[in-house]
């Protein structure tokens, strides 16, 4: 369990992020055209998932802004934006931000990807919702790069996800 800090009070999460070096489990997500892909629906390519507890804060809105500003510069890289949000806020946040060059995934149908990276709040205010982390695979499904954000009003350290591509 990792604890975080949330509006300043410490929040518990279920579990700790996947290790390093260990393989990333799969998981099913919901596209904003309410399609269903996995792990393997990316397989070949760099993954960073940008996971955070909602589109409609003020700090994942600008991870999103963030990740989608650099992500057509990543060679074989796709950014992956997950959260519990409906598909639909997803895709009207993005809509009207003109983001192209994320994907936007919502875990919201079974909340079993929060659960499986160990990052479903488990008290607070907005527990069964996901913490801030990223995480980075490579092409290989391994992951190279975690980062449970400590305070969950904090922007993740863009540039150690960047680095470790």
């Amino acid at each position: 369990m990792a604890s975080v800090l949330f509006s300043g009070n410490p929040v518990n999460t279920n579990g700790e992020l996947p290790k390093v070096g260990s393989k990333a489990p799969d998981f099913k997500l919901t596209t904003s055209n309410l399609s269903i892909v996995s792990l393997s629906d990316f397989a070949g390519s760099k993954i960073i998932l940008n996971i955070f507890p909602s589109i409609d804060t003020p700090t994942c809105a600008t991870s999103v802004r963030k990740f989608n500003a650099d992500a057509s510069k990543l060679e074989n890289t796709k950014v992956l934006c997950i959260s519990r949000d409906l598909p639909f806020a997803q895709k009207r946040f993005c809509g009207a931000e003109g983001l192209e060059d994320v994907i936007n995934l919502s875990d919201f149908n079974t909340g079993n990807f929060g659960k499986d990276y160990g990052l479903e709040f488990v008290d607070g205010a907005f527990a069964g919702l996901h913490s801030r982390a990223i995480v980075v695979i490579d092409e290989n499904g391994i992951i190279k790069h975690t980062e449970q954000v400590a305070n969950t009003s904090n922007e993740p350290d863009y540039e150690a996800a960047f680095a470790s591509l």
